[in-house]
């Protein structure tokens, strides 16, 4: 199914509440179209432990399916301190916080634009 601009952001917007829900920490929202096919929007966000990562993989693929859309491929499982969620358009890294630090997706990936989700 292709989907709009408009079915992305409202994607990115549901994932976005999803984690908020979940006390997710430092959420943001990266627009990469300008910069690779791969996705339109990266969203990351670090959690404080297993559990809470877990919880919030749990609630964006729960928003996600009220939506209709269906999780591509999931990298990372309970004991993982990074979990990637690719649908498509939209992928979400959750992180602990020392993986974010190391990895700094926001640094390898500054080309890209970062949103605010009143932007969307």
């Amino acid at each position: 199914m292709e989907q709009t601009n408009v079915d992305v952001k409202g994607m990115v917007k549901a994932a976005y509440q999803a984690l908020d829900g979940k006390k997710a920490e430092d959420i943001r929202i990266i627009d990469i179209q300008g910069v690779t096919v791969i996705a339109d929007y990266f969203i990351i966000a670090n959690g404080s432990n297993q559990n809470q990562l877990e919880a919030m993989k749990d609630a964006v693929d729960e928003a996600l399916y009220r939506l209709g859309y269906q999780l591509k491929q999931l990298e990372g499982n309970r004991s993982s301190s990074w979990i990637l969620m690719d649908y498509g358009d939209v992928i979400v890294h959750l992180f602990s916080k020392e993986d974010r630090l190391f990895y700094d997706l926001e640094k390898i990936w500054m080309d890209g634009k970062t949103v605010a989700i009143e932007e969307l």
